[in-house]
């Protein structure tokens, strides 16, 4: 896959070379989520990413970057509870320790699973911690300093 630019109101994949291969209709708008109680959610992940949250309808809340470089999530209200373990995840990452991001997540209302360490056979050995959410969706949490092989 080449490079993603936007032309005309589209956005197309251009090859090394530069020559157009295919157009892409479609971008990333928001990751929803849907949970039990959608304000605490909402007001927990704002605290985390320091995104700012809004109301759009009633049990729908709005979390976005304030400075709008990242793409949003949308907490929204459903009736029936979580079965099983989330399948894909966010991983974090910090500049500073991670134990002390850690820390600061559990103030919130997170909850430490494990913290994992890749063995130092791979070639791009990481430390990382896996934390739940309040509604206990897993999401993962690392640093600059723990990360290797990353571009």
């Amino acid at each position: 896959m080449g490079l993603s630019v936007a032309r005309e109101g589209r956005d197309a994949v251009l090859d090394n070379a530069g020559a157009k291969e295919t157009e892409m209709s479609l971008r990333l708008f928001t990751v929803v989520v849907d949970c039990t109680d959608p304000g605490r959610q909402a007001g927990f992940w704002s605290e985390v990413l320091a995104y700012e949250v809004s109301e759009r309808n009633t049990d729908e809340f709005l979390v976005s970057d304030p400075a709008g470089v990242a793409f949003p999530l949308y907490f929204m209200k459903v009736p029936e509870p979580m079965v099983g373990k989330n399948r894909w995840h966010p991983d974090l990452v910090t500049p500073g320790d991670m134990s002390d991001e850690v820390e600061r997540l559990v103030q919130l209302g997170a909850r430490v699973v494990e913290v994992r360490q890749d063995s130092d056979a791979l070639d791009n050995p990481d430390s990382w911690s896996v934390l739940e959410d309040p509604e206990g969706n897993v999401f993962c949490v690392t640093s600059d300093t723990t990360l290797t092989g990353w571009a």
